[in-house]
This record gives structure tokens, C-alpha cells and sequence, in this order.
């Protein structure tokens, strides 16, 4: 009988600790999409990287990202791409965009399925830090991946990023990102 309990107990401890582990995850990433585009009347400038990398812990629902600015490719010309770097973003002062915070809605990690989710920290471009709110969608997949996919809008002028006027016509203000990286279980 005392054996049996001790059996039990193990069990139940071994059970309590699997569950605690599995809540306690951390998922990384190091090669997610990250797409910006500029709709302006006389010009469409769009550019990607794929050097999006980033970190999920499930337990408290944290997370940062942060990109290489210098890492876009895809601009209409190897000029344009070179005015990004050096007079808009000046990727050598400012070599990273960053994202950190925290996940609003709970999820439960250990489900398949499909969340709505809003992210909430700061938003860290041209040496700016903005608080800011981005929805998206979180994706548990069976093999344990985290996928998440976002759209949504900056303001270059919340940056500190000027348009010069003689510009003006060819970059938007508003620009319009879209991510999507699968982040793998470290655990």
C-alpha cells in the first residue's frame, strides 16, 4: 500500500512537472518574412528580408523580435536600396528594428489551432521606441511550432524618418509591414 502511493506520488509529481514544463516554453526564430511596402502616387517601393528573427516564452507571454534593417532586399533599384540605408533609416546608426512585449489574450500552448492575438511593447525604429498594439494571428501547429503572422501600418513620421520634399510624390508616410516566421520549440 505504502509502495503503491509512492507510485502515485511520482506520477503525479512527474505529470505536474511534464505540464509545468510545457507552459514554461521558450520558441525561437531565425529566419522569419518581413515585407515593407510604400505606396506612394508616383512610386511603389517594396522590399523583404528574411532575416526576422525572434523569441517566445509561453509562461508570460513575452516576446522580442528584431530585424537587420540592412538585411531588405528587393528595392526597384540598387540606389533606392542605398538611400534607404544610408538617408532614411541610416541603418549604420540604427542597424536594428526591434519588437518586444507581451501577448494580451491567453492561449492555451498545448492546443492545436488558430488565435487572434494583439501584441502589446514597444516598437524600437530609427531610435524611436513607440508603444504600440499590433494585432495578429498565432498558429500552434502539431509539430510544435509557433507560427505568427501579422499586418499592419507605421507612420514614418512616429519614427523621426523625414520625406524630403523633392520625394514627397515617390514614399508614402504610411508604410504597410506584413510578417510571417515559425518559431520551433527550444524545450
Amino acid at each position: 500500500m505504502h509502495l503503491t502511493r509512492s507510485i502515485a506520488f511520482v506520477v503525479i509529481f512527474l505529470a505536474v512537472v511534464q505540464c509545468s514544463l510545457a507552459q514554461n516554453n521558450v520558441y525561437l526564430a531565425i529566419d522569419g518574412d518581413i515585407v515593407f511596402r510604400s505606396d506612394a502616387p508616383q512610386e511603389l517601393i517594396k522590399a523583404k528580408s528574411n532575416e526576422l528573427k525572434g523569441a517566445l516564452e509561453t509562461a508570460g507571454k513575452s516576446f522580442s523580435f528584431k530585424v537587420r534593417m540592412s538585411s531588405f532586399e528587393g528595392f526597384n533599384s540598387a540606389l533606392q536600396q542605398t538611400h534607404f540605408n544610408e538617408n532614411y533609416i541610416e541603418s549604420t546608426r540604427y542597424p536594428e528594428a526591434v519588437f518586444k512585449g507581451k501577448i494580451i489574450e491567453d492561449i492555451d500552448w498545448n492546443k492545436t489551432g488558430t488565435y487572434s492575438v494583439r501584441a502589446k511593447g514597444i516598437m524600437q525604429l530609427h531610435g524611436v521606441e513607440q508603444e504600440r498594439i499590433i494585432k495578429g494571428v498565432l498558429t500552434i501547429l502539431p509539430d510544435k511550432t509557433v507560427r505568427v503572422e501579422s499586418n499592419f501600418s507605421m507612420l514614418l513620421s512616429d519614427y523621426n524618418i523625414p520625406i524630403p520634399r523633392i520625394v514627397k510624390e515617390k514614399l508614402a508616410d504610411e508604410i504597410k509591414v506584413a510578417i510571417k516566421v515559425d518559431l520551433q520549440s527550444k524545450n
